[in-house]
């Protein structure tokens, strides 16, 4: 099982660096790591995602909070939360036919179409990490280009936050 934590770190140079070294000490193996800017100046936020059949979940939150820029650590993933993937996906295009058919995928999952070249179509999408998944399995018939993913982001439900005290 996927398992989510979320870690608020002091925005300072080397963070991520000792962040990477301490699960590869550990061998911790990580599914995905976002990192980006909070809504709090000098802080930046952490999503990390792993295997908990792999590894103990507990044992990545003790070992965060023994890095002194790391400020708080949760595991959301028994909270209501809203988790996203984004995903740019470069297809190759062979015509008008081919051209359309992928336009209408992409509108099929809500996604978009955000360059258009002779040869390409660049796709934007966002959301669960199934329906990213799924719209890459059904374009890679067409021939993917390049792809790049971001990664989980995310973010308790309602009144759950994951400010610190």
């Amino acid at each position: 099982m996927k398992r989510t934590l979320i870690a608020q770190v002091e925005d300072k140079p080397g963070v991520l660096n000792r962040v990477a070294s301490l699960f590869r000490r550990r061998v911790f193996n990580i599914e995905s790591l976002t990192v980006g800017h909070t809504e709090q100046p000098g802080v930046s936020r952490m999503t990390i995602v792993v295997d908990s059949s792999r590894t103990d979940t507990q044992k990545v939150a003790q070992n965060l909070y023994k890095l002194a820029n790391v400020i708080k650590v949760e595991d959301i993933s028994e909270q209501p939360a809203v988790m996203r993937d984004l995903a740019l996906i470069k297809v190759g295009i062979n015509g008008g036919q081919t051209r359309s058919e992928v336009m209408q995928i992409v509108k099929t999952f809500r996604a978009r179409v955000v360059d258009v070249g002779l040869e390409t179509l660049m796709i934007e999408v966002t959301g669960p990490e199934e329906k990213v998944t799924g719209l890459v399995e059904v374009l890679r018939p067409f021939g993917i280009v390049e792809m790049v993913r971001t990664g989980r982001v995310a973010m308790a439900r309602g009144n759950s936050s994951s400010k610190s005290s």
